[in-house]
């Protein structure tokens, strides 16, 4: 699969990236597992990899804008351009030396996610898509599931951690959803999850109270794939609210409908 210029910078830089986590995952299996150590260093990676991936791409695009987890953001001189990017979705997992984290890198241009890279360094699987050309894992073209029996979906979704407010509405939602699928999985990586709705290893997923980086380069690699994205307030921005559902066209109505009859 042959990329776009834009495309090919971001690939390199989720790569160069990956290389360092990968090193530094290594090193988590010898940390004393604490919130003190081990969470100091795992920020210190996150941290080494943004700068990376922020250096390739401000050095390919200097004009561009740039939007990350871990540093303040940039109003570029093309304001219709900027980066999204998240350097290390999955933190937590990683801490725990599970290997179920992820790069995510997007570009948008006014106001739309016009191309999207999801690398799993873990596993070398490089999710990638650009508007109008399809999306693809590796060199192998993506698509969602063909599903179309909400009882036979699988589903991921986020759950609330730390006492956070939402948890209410989350066990809503999976009273709701349970009985009627084939199952709902918490994997911890908002970013793969839509990477595997795009690779139909989910049928759906939907999450509250996100980021934009957590989201951005997943909405175009699931749209490539055939599949379909929405905020789950009808009237809302899944970048701005950080609210969203995913999910094949055939499955989509019926599950949007039962996660939003909150």
């Amino acid at each position: 699969m042959e990329g776009s210029a834009n495309l090919n910078v971001m690939i390199k830089a989720a790569r160069m990236a990956g290389r360092s986590l990968v090193k530094d995952f290594r090193e988590v299996e010898n940390l004393q597992v604490s919130m003190k150590g081990a969470g100091d260093f795992v920020s210190k990676a996150d941290i080494a990899a943004e700068k990376i991936i922020r250096d390739i791409l401000m050095e390919a695009r200097p004009n561009y804008g740039w939007l990350a987890e871990e540093s303040k953001e940039i109003e570029g001189k093309d304001p219709t351009r900027r980066w999204i990017v998240d350097p290390l979705d999955g933190t937590t997992n990683f801490l725990h030396g599970l290997p179920h984290w992820a790069i995510s890198i997007a570009l948008e241009h006014k106001g739309e996610i016009v191309a999207g890279v999801i690398y799993d360094a873990a596993k070398d699987e490089m999710f990638t898509a650009e508007k109008g050309e399809g999306a693809w894992l590796n060199q192998s073209r993506l698509r969602v599931s063909g599903r179309s029996r909400l009882i036979e979906g699988l589903f991921a979704t986020g759950l609330p951690f730390a006492g956070r407010a939402d948890l209410p509405d989350t066990l809503q939602d999976l009273a709701r959803i349970l009985p009627s699928c084939a199952g709902v999985r918490r994997f911890g990586a908002a970013a793969l999850d839509l990477a595997y709705v795009a690779a139909g290893r989910y049928d759906g997923f939907w999450e509250r109270r996100l980021n934009a980086w957590d989201v951005a380069a997943g909405l175009v690699i699931v749209r490539e794939a055939g599949g379909f994205v929405a905020p789950i307030n009808p009237d809302g921005s899944i970048l701005e609210d950080g609210e969203i559902i995913a999910a094949n066209e055939a499955i989509f109505d019926k599950f949007s409908g039962l996660v939003r009859d909150a």
